[in-house]
C-alpha cells in the first residue's frame, strides 16, 4: 500500500510551496509542527469510511429520480452506485457478518436487482431506436413490433419495481447504515493504540491485508471464469466471467482511492473488458426477449410471417454475438493489456505478502507507470 499519510503530507507541503510563489516565503515547518499536521490526517480505515459515506449518499439520493420513471440514466446510475457501495461495504464488513449487517447488505442487492429487467429494456429500446432511425432498415416492421413489446414490458416491470423499491424504505436504510458506519469509525480495533504513527502503520497493514484477500479472491474468480469461457463458449460460461469482471473493477476502484500506482490503467483494462462483455450481454438479452415475444400463442396465431422475420433477426443477432465473443477471447488470451493487468495484480499481492518491507514501494507495480500525485 502506498504510504498514505506521507503522500498526503507531501501534497500539503506542495500546496504551501505553491502559495509561497504568490507572496512572502513561508517559514519552514519545525519537526513538531510537521508531526502535529501528520496526526490530523485521515487514517487508512477512516478514508475507507469516507468512501463508504460518499457512496451511500450517492446511492440513496438517486431513488427519487428513479421513481419518476422517465430517466433511464438514473436507473443505470443507482445500479452502479449500489455495486460501488456493496464493494466498500464488503471491505468494511467481511464474513462472518451479524444479522443486522446481512440485512443491510441484502437491501443494497435487492435495490439493484428489482431494476435489472427495467434496465435491460431501456438498453434494448435505445438500441432498437437507433436501428429504426436508419433509412434503410431491413425487416422494419419486426423491429417496430419488438419496440412496442419492449415498451409494454418496461412499463409493467417498472410499476412492479417501483413498488418493491418503495418497500425497501431506503430512507430508513440510510439512517441505519450511517449509524453502523459511525460505530465502525468509533470501534476500529486500532483506535485505542497510544501513538498515531503506530495506529496508522497497523491500520494500513490491516487494510492492505483485507484488500489483498479480496483482490486474490476476485482475480481467481475472473481467471476461472475466463478459462471456463474459453473451454466452453456460450452464455453459461460468459455470464460468470462478466459478473467477476464487474466485481474486480469495483474493488480496484476502492484501491484507486488510495493512489496505488497503476490502478488507473488496471481500471481502464477492466472497463475495456466490460465493454466487450456488456455488448455481448445486450445481444444475449435481446435474443431472449425476441424469443419470448414470438413464443406467445396470440402472437403466433396472428403474425406467423412476422414471427419468421423476428427469428431471422435472432439468427443475425447470433452472428453479432460471435463477434463480441471473439473480441473477449482475443483480449483475455495473450494480449499485452491482459498480461499487464495480471502482472499488476501479482505485484500488488506479492507486495502485500512481503509485510511492508519498509522501502515505501509496496504498491508500486512495474506493469504500469505510477500515478502522478
Amino acid at each position: 500500500m502506498v504510504a498514505i499519510r506521507q503522500m498526503k503530507v507531501g501534497r500539503a507541503e506542495h500546496r504551501a510551496e505553491h502559495g509561497a510563489q504568490q507572496g512572502a516565503a513561508p517559514a519552514r515547518s519545525s519537526p513538531s509542527e510537521l508531526r502535529t499536521r501528520q496526526e490530523h490526517l485521515p487514517l487508512p480505515w477512516e478514508r475507507v469510511l469516507e468512501v463508504a459515506r460518499r457512496q451511500l449518499d450517492q446511492f440513496v439520493s438517486l431513488e427519487s429520480k428513479v421513481l419518476k420513471g422517465d430517466d433511464p440514466e438514473a436507473i443505470h446510475d443507482i445500479r452502479v452506485a449500489s455495486r460501488r457501495l456493496q464493494q466498500v461495504f464488503d471491505l468494511l464488513y467481511p464474513p462472518p457478518r451479524s444479522q443486522k449487517v446481512r440485512k443491510l447488505r441484502r437491501t443494497i442487492r435487492r435495490a439493484r436487482r428489482v431494476l435489472s429487467v427495467v434496465r435491460n429494456c431501456d438498453v434494448l429500446l435505445d438500441r432498437v431506436e437507433r436501428v429504426l432511425t436508419k433509412k434503410r432498415t431491413s425487416r422494419r416492421e419486426a423491429w417496430e413490433v419488438f419496440r412496442d413489446y419492449l415498451q409494454e414490458r418496461r412499463n409493467q416491470r417498472f410499476r412492479k419495481a417501483s413498488r418493491r423499491l418503495s418497500k425497501l424504505n431506503l430512507s430508513a436504510f440510510y439512517v441505519r447504515l450511517r449509524e453502523h458506519l459511525r460505530s465502525a469509525g468509533n470501534t476500529q480495533p486500532l483506535s485505542g493504540a497510544p501513538a498515531v504513527q503506530e495506529r496508522s502503520s497497523a491500520g494500513e497493514k490491516d487494510l492492505r491485508a483485507r484488500l489483498g484477500q479480496q483482490l486474490r479472491e476476485s482475480w481467481s474468480s475472473l481467471e476461472t471464469g475466463v478459462a471456463e469461457a474459453q473451454e466452453m463458449p456460450g452464455a453459461t460460461a460468459l455470464h460468470p466471467a462478466r459478473i467477476a469482471a464487474k466485481k474486480m473493477r469495483y474493488l480496484i476502484e476502492v484501491i484507486h482511492e488510495f493512489g496505488v500506482a497503476g490502478s488507473d490503467q488496471a481500471l481502464a483494462c477492466l472497463r475495456h473488458l466490460q465493454q466487450h462483455l456488456g455488448d455481448w450481454h445486450d445481444l444475449e438479452v435481446l435474443e431472449e426477449m425476441m424469443l419470448e415475444m414470438v413464443a406467445r400463442p396470440a402472437f403466433l396465431r396472428g403474425r406467423l410471417e412476422l414471427a419468421m422475420d423476428v427469428e431471422r433477426l435472432v439468427l443475425r443477432n447470433r452472428r453479432s454475438k460471435k463477434t463480441y465473443e471473439g473480441k473477449f477471447f482475443q483480449m483475455t488470451g495473450s494480449s499485452e493489456e491482459w498480461m499487464r493487468l495480471r502482472e499488476w495484480v501479482e505485484n500488488f499481492l506479492s507486495a502485500g505478502s512481503a509485510q511492508h518491507g519498509g522501502n515505501g514501494n509496496e504498491a508500486y507495480s512495474p506493469a504500469f507507470p505510477p500515478l502522478r500525485t
